[in-house]
């Protein structure tokens, strides 16, 4: 992956968080306010999918870049490091 689109998955990353930020400020609003459950437990919802797609797009951007790069290399011990790292992450997020 090239710097620059390194540089556009980032800034896309945060203009992400930003929203899901104003998702998490709205359920706490509705919460105060004694909002419906069924509402907010939506809200919640819909604010766990958009960061589960932030962390699988931050995983795949890993996947391209670092761990492609470690794989591609001529060093087995990095290789091996990497790999390693990717079963640990696999288990972790499931």
């Amino acid at each position: 992956m090239h710097a620059s689109q390194m540089a556009h998955m980032h800034e896309s990353q945060i203009a992400r968080l930003n929203r899901i930020e104003g998702q998490i400020r709205g359920i706490k609003k509705m919460i105060n306010d004694g909002r419906y459950c069924v509402d907010t437990l939506t809200q919640i919802r819909s604010a766990s999918r958009a960061l589960a797609k932030v962390k699988h797009n931050i995983f795949r951007a890993h996947l391209e870049a670092c761990v492609h790069d470690s794989l591609s290399g001529g060093d087995p011990s990095d290789r091996s490091a990497k790999m390693n790292e990717i079963v640990e992450l696999l288990s972790t997020f499931r």
